[in-house]
């Protein structure tokens, strides 16, 4: 019985350890995006790229 306690033990350290990383992670990437950024609605701006060619026509 004292073994099936300690490998329990060992589960939810690590399940615990998870989640903490999981946390930190989630608050540095919150922290270093833009005021106003949307990572659903985000569109990359091509036009930076060094091989942009413009759609338009002049």
């Amino acid at each position: 019985m004292k073994k099936l306690f300690k490998v329990l033990a060992i589960l939810a350290a690590i399940a615990g350890a998870i989640a903490a990383a999981y946390v930190v992670i989630t608050k540095i990437k919150e922290k270093n995006a833009p005021k106003g950024y949307d990572e659903e609605n985000y569109v990359s701006c091509s036009c930076l790229d060094d091989d942009f060619i413009s759609e338009t026509v002049a």
